[in-house]
């Protein structure tokens, strides 16, 4: 990946870097053995207004994610001494930063793990280094808190969601949501009584174009259910509709 990229990295690294969309710097934490490519991906995020650390041995993965507290962490899934998808599951219960894990692989099995790992999105290499900022930066405006939308408080029966918190209840009690899961979960809710294609929640959640083969979506919809108090087998709040995309289910 390093060789296909480095001529695009230095290319752009010569230009105007672009103006960050925030007024602080954002801490990346980047967990990747590859040195080189480590370097050029720290040295173009350096120049777009990010404070980068860089780590190398999966081994002390875990321990750096837990003491820098990054506001993003960008994670090989392939990693000498712990894996990215085992540092992933060992952090989640105590980093609600949003993880971005990056892999040479494209089984579709590793996607769905990283997923129910708990990562906030899935990249595969090599990613055009425009691509990996912008999506990047979906990441942390979302991370960042909600957006003026109207209403930051949604009911349905016993479920509540809290935008504003980013949070959400069943019966009272709080919900564990994954920061990825949080999102999906509130798009849907918010467009209750109408259906979002596949193409809209891409567009929305990350700022891409739905390639038509991308699973994660259906993944985090399947995690969602049962947390939610819907059967997976027979949903009734989270509806799929064959060949368009979900309808969160408005109380009759």
């Amino acid at each position: 990946m390093a060789d296909h990229l480095e001529e695009q990295f230095q290319a752009l690294g010569s230009q105007e870097p672009q103006k960050p969309d925030y007024p602080d710097q954002d801490h990346v934490l980047i967990i990747e053995d590859d040195q080189r490519l480590a370097e050029l991906t720290r040295d173009y995020l350096e120049a777009n207004g990010f404070q980068v650390t860089l780590e190398a041995d999966g081994a002390k993965g875990v321990d750096r994610i837990l003491t820098l507290q990054p506001d993003l962490v960008i994670l090989d899934l392939m990693l000498p001494g712990e894996d990215g998808l085992a540092i992933c599951r060992r952090v989640r219960p105590n980093f609600a930063g949003p993880i971005m894990m990056l892999t040479a692989r494209t089984d579709d099995l590793d996607q769905v793990l990283g997923l129910e790992m708990g990562a906030d999105d899935y990249v595969p290499k090599p990613v055009q280094p425009r691509v990996l900022l912008a999506r990047m930066r979906a990441l942390l405006r979302r991370a960042d808190g909600p957006t003026p939308d109207g209403e930051i408080r949604l009911r349905f029966e016993n479920l509540e969601i809290d935008n504003a918190t980013r949070e959400a209840w069943l019966s009272g009690e709080r919900i564990d949501l994954t920061s990825a899961e949080f999102d999906l979960l509130w798009l849907l809710a918010r467009n209750a009584g109408r259906v979002l294609t596949r193409e809209e929640i891409f567009n929305d959640l990350r700022g891409i174009k739905y390639d038509g083969q991308d699973r994660s979506i259906d993944v985090r919809v399947s995690r969602i259910r049962p947390k939610i108090g819907d059967d997976p087998n027979q949903p009734h709040r989270i509806k799929t509709v064959r060949s368009k995309g979900y309808l969160f289910v408005k109380d009759s």
